[in-house]
């Protein structure tokens, strides 16, 4: 089932939650959407799951246009919200057969089985719901989220206070469940989406700053910006290495020269001919590939 969503806008009062996002997720891909707090990560969410209206713009799962009646195409979504709302004094098998009833599905105890032994709850599922530790709960919202088959999974902060070894078990069940669905998966950690995910759509104040796989993006040219690491066979003229087109700034660490560029234009070529017009030998000429938190806040820092 594909996702997408044409233009939407969402206003809260006078403050514009969302700006005309357009996004599109294809069957079977697993998106992280990124994004600081406040960014507009699960307002999208909730308007993507018919929870929430927008004031403008349309969302279509697999080609059907949701809305806030539209039960039918809802059917065809499982939504982990970021706060999970659970009935903490049911049993965890007795709560998935609640739930599993409200979707009325024709064999409930068999189907709660299933989702038991997917999300691992079998040592707990006699237990009551609030007695587990914040992993299995957020298992038992998974199990909630997957209960009815849907065709696509909205993850909105799946991870939030869990502990390295839950969040192992909790990204690794992710990965397992995207094998046979669409998943989009909010967070606010870069870390996450990189772990999991094979595609990021970034968002900052209602808007989308960048749509690419993980490595489009931690290329730089999506942030518009280049790094490159130069070592020549004796020192350079820095004051000239600088004023290269496109240089915002260098730096020496030992041998290598660090070199920043806006991204306007690959600035490895012009770094070639300096070396040979200053009569230079290049040892070292590559792009260094960024780290995903530095293109992170490239685009979500002082933006207007």
């Amino acid at each position: 089932m594909t996702v997408e969503t044409s233009n939407i806008t969402k206003l809260f009062g006078k403050q514009k939650a969302l700006d005309s996002v357009s996004i599109l997720v294809k069957k079977g891909e697993l998106v992280g959407f990124l994004g600081p707090n406040g960014a507009g990560k699960s307002t999208l969410m909730k308007i993507v799951n018919g929870y929430l209206p927008a004031d403008a713009g349309e969302v279509f799962v697999n080609g059907q246009k949701v809305t806030t009646q539209n039960l039918e195409v809802r059917r065809n979504i499982g939504y982990l919200p970021e706060n999970n709302p659970l009935y903490t004094d049911l049993y965890v098998r007795e709560s998935l057969e609640l739930t599993a009833g409200f979707y009325h599905l024709p064999n409930k105890k068999k189907r709660v089985g299933e989702m038991i032994e997917l999300t691992g709850l079998g040592d707990e599922q006699h237990k009551k719901v609030g007695a587990l530790s914040k992993g299995y709960r957020q298992r038992v919202g998974l199990a909630q989220a997957l209960i009815h088959n849907p065709s696509v999974l909205i993850l909105d902060e799946p991870t939030t206070g869990l502990d390295p070894n839950q969040l192992e078990e909790i990204r690794n069940l992710i990965r397992e469940i995207s094998r046979e669905k669409t998943v989009i998966l909010s967070s606010h950690i870069m870390q996450e989406v990189e772990a999991v995910c094979n595609r990021v759509i970034i968002i900052n104040k209602g808007k989308i700053v960048a749509n690419g796989s993980i490595a489009e993006i931690k290329s730089g040219n999506i942030a518009q910006q280049q790094v490159v690491v130069a070592e020549f066979n004796k020192k350079p003229a820095a004051d000239k290495l600088g004023q290269l087109g496109g240089i915002k700034s260098l730096r020496e660490e030992g041998n290598l020269w660090i070199i920043e560029a806006d991204g306007t234009q690959d600035v490895r070529p012009l770094v070639f001919d300096f070396a040979v017009e200053n009569g230079l030998t290049l040892l070292t000429l590559q792009q260094k590939q960024q780290n995903l938190e530095n293109v992170f806040h490239q685009l979500t820092q002082n933006q207007i």
